[in-house]
């Protein structure tokens, strides 16, 4: 029986890489490279750390080192390990060296490459096979808190229990020390103090012993243990794998390093490669001081940096650049060579909707450029975030796609929200909206008080938020009862679903790493969500605009970066991320989007551009919603929190007093007398005659 990870032999280390049949020329495979990415194909002899800057080549370096390497036979192609983090890189890795006639490389993730070498050396370490591992993390923690005699968990709350599982293993927490190092590190389980949580964790370990089974991230765990306890097999695995290579390891944990020097021990031809101002996985245990320490710990180690951007524009990269010296988290500095291109555009909105409506208007006009609707991409910091470009770009007849997770209406916490009102529905159906579904969300652990945490505990909060400001709205369009609204949700939910292979990309920050589009809308980006409320720690604040840069970095030509003013019932204040960064662009209210519809629908004209108005939204206001105009941000926060008072004192929802629109509206108009008033949309009869006196007043004393 042989190394099933492949023990060189005589005949495969004495074969050659060949381009269709033809040995491959050495100097050859370095035409084309840069002088550092040549520097990265020809370094040997040393250990060897790559600052790799978005856009500047990367894997092309890599895997032209390696072609390199064995076409000079430097390297066997048996002896080479490549590692990275997705089975999606791994196979990319495979791919360019079989394009360089380099076909034997081994190319796999931490967790892939771990669990070959468990499997075939564990029975000879310790007599008995390795076992299996489990794909039921879910059941077993559901198992583990009906152990603890705890309230049956949710879906979503299973998934923050199996991350807690996730973090404490790559982290090395043991579950005993979980309730001190948790609320440092920005852990937490919705509706479980962390004493709880280590108990869960503690009782997981002890149902998956008894069901003799790992979990996923035991793989590194098992194989860690093997070598360390079994220097013979740590020597074999060494002596198989004489050359390690790393990919984006600025995103190693503490475990994966832990396994890392285990792999390579004394070696000195291993390269590792990443961009420390691309660390955005700390939530998961992933931290950039490895790369970042790489020449401390090995002190005669050889540092390349990679800074030719060939993915952007020069104004992109500079951009990308401004923020990373402001932010602090430069590690390099960008060269473009894409050449020039258009300035980004900055804008601010007044309004979530009118943001929405904007970057739809965008997208529309860059399509009627000439760009296809998968380059297009609109990407924000939460998945919660998504439901309202959803919306839009269904209703403007625009393909998309969600990435990196569900569709607003498929994601695990919204189904079962959704489900429990419809149940309630058909019980009762005149039932008052609102307070059904305030009541279905309190039921699931939800409260209008954010979570500390970070992560899926977050993103579950947002999107169960959401489902709240859904009804609100939905209500205030007139579906005040429990029916009224599960029709408008139906409908919603049927209709968001508009997928296709050509489609705008709807993604997370976090699920836009590692890809590019020609044109990029970066939104939300205002204080409270990027950075979100509950990064105030540094280290928080540089992951946050860490991601910002990611999300720069992805647009090749055209970058959009929207906030608006009001969101959530409050006024927001530009991201501390734009200070400095938008005096060199033009700020731009993009045209709106173009709707098909009767002309008797589109004679009204907007009293800002004059361009007709398409909805019913826009005429309501007299101006497109991407249209923005000034109005009095203190002057707001005085109405809606006279609105507040009212509301409470009635015993009514706010907006049955004025809507949030409407009030925006007095904030932007500012009248002075009874008939400007009731000539605002929202301002009727019946609440003129109510509440004139109190909102002429307000504006009054404003001036």
């Amino acid at each position: 029986m042989t190394f099933t990870l492949g023990a060189p032999t005589d005949e495969m280390s004495s074969r050659l890489p060949t381009v269709s049949g033809v040995l491959a020329d050495p100097e050859t495979l370095l035409r084309g490279l840069d002088p550092e990415q040549r520097a990265v194909a020809t370094t040997f002899g040393q250990p060897l750390a790559v600052i790799a800057g978005a856009g500047t080549g990367k894997t092309r370096a890599l895997t032209h080192r390696i072609a390199y390497a064995v076409a000079s036979e430097r390297f066997s192609p048996s002896a080479v390990l490549a590692v990275t983090f997705t089975t999606r890189a791994a196979g990319e890795l495979r791919s360019r060296l079989r394009g360089l006639g380099i076909p034997a490389v081994q190319a796999r993730t931490f967790h892939s490459a771990a669990l070959r070498q468990a499997q075939y050396f564990w029975p000879k370490a310790y007599g008995s096979e390795l076992p299996p591992v489990s794909t039921e993390r879910m059941a077993m923690v559901a198992e583990a808190t009906r152990r603890l005699r705890l309230p049956s968990p949710d879906t979503a709350t299973l998934r923050d229990l199996v991350s807690e599982v996730s973090w404490a293993k790559v982290s090395n927490v043991l579950p005993a020390d979980y309730p001190q190092l948790a609320q440092p590190a920005g852990r937490e389980v919705s509706g479980m103090d962390p004493a709880t949580v280590a108990k869960v964790l503690g009782r997981y370990e002890q149902v998956k012993t008894e069901r003799g089974v790992i979990d996923f991230d035991d793989i590194l765990l098992c194989t860690v243990a093997l070598l360390s306890d079994n220097a013979d097999v740590a020597e074999q695995v060494r002596a198989t794998y004489r050359h390690l290579l790393v990919d984006e390891y600025q995103d190693v944990s503490p475990l994966q390093q832990g396994l890392l020097d285990l792999w390579w021990g004394e070696g000195t031809d291993h390269c590792v490669v990443g961009d420390p101002a691309q660390t955005i996985h700390s939530f998961a245990g992933a931290t950039p001081g490895y790369l970042t320490g790489f020449s401390v710990r090995h002190p005669n180690a050889a540092v390349i940096r990679l800074v030719r951007d060939y993915r952007s524009s020069e104004p992109v990269v500079k951009l990308a650049n401004q923020l990373s010296v402001r932010s602090r988290i430069a590690a390099v500095t960008l060269e473009s060579q894409a050449g020039p291109g258009p300035e980004p555009r900055f804008l601010g909105c007044s309004s979530e909707a009118d943001e929405v409506a904007a970057v739809t208007a965008w997208l529309v006009a860059r399509h009627e450029e000439g760009v296809p609707w998968r380059e297009l991409a609109v990407l924000y910091r939460v998945h919660a975030q998504s439901p309202a470009y959803e919306a839009a770009l269904t209703q403007a007849g625009v393909p998309f796609t969600v990435r990196g997770g569900e569709g607003f209406f498929d994601r695990p916490e919204v189904r079962q929200v959704i489900s429990a009102l419809a149940d309630r529905a058909r019980r009762e159906p005149a039932a008052d909206a609102l307070d059904a579904c305030r009541a279905v969300l309190t039921a699931t652990g939800w409260t209008e008080q954010a979570p500390s945490g970070q992560g899926r505990v977050r993103e579950r909060w947002e999107s169960l938020a959401a489902v709240l400001v859904l009804a609100e709205e939905l209500v205030a369009a007139g579906n005040p009862d429990l029916a009224g609204l599960m029709s408008e949700l139906s409908e919603r939910a049927q209709a968001e679903h508009p997928l296709a292979a050509d489609g705008v990309t709807l993604s997370t920050l976090h699920g836009a790493k590692g890809l590019e589009w020609h044109s990029v809308a970066l939104v939300g980006v205002q204080e409270g969500t990027l950075p979100l409320a509950q990064a105030a720690g540094p280290e928080q604040l540089q992951e946050e605009a860490r991601l910002f840069y990611v999300g720069i970095t992805r647009a090749r030509r055209g970058l959009l970066i929207t906030w608006s003013r009001f969101r959530n019932g409050g006024v927001r204040q530009p991201s501390r991320f734009l200070n400095g960064l938008t005096s060199s662009a033009r700020s731009v209210a993009p045209r709106p989007a173009r709707r098909s519809k009767p002309k008797t629908e589109m004679s009204a004209r907007c009293r800002v551009c004059g361009g007709p108005l398409s909805t019913g939204a826009e005429r309501k206001l007299s101006r497109h919603l991407s249209c923005a105009v000034d109005f009095d941000e203190a002057l707001y926060q005085e109405l809606t929190s006279w609105r507040s008072t009212v509301a409470a004192k009635r015993s009514l929802p706010a907006y049955c007093i004025f809507t949030d629109a409407t009030l925006l509206a007095i904030a932007e108009q500012l009248p002075t007398d009874e008939q400007a008033l009731l000539a605002i949309p929202g301002v009727g009869k019946a609440k003129l005659e109510a509440y004139s006196a109190d909102l002429l007043k307000l504006i009054a004393e404003r001036g």
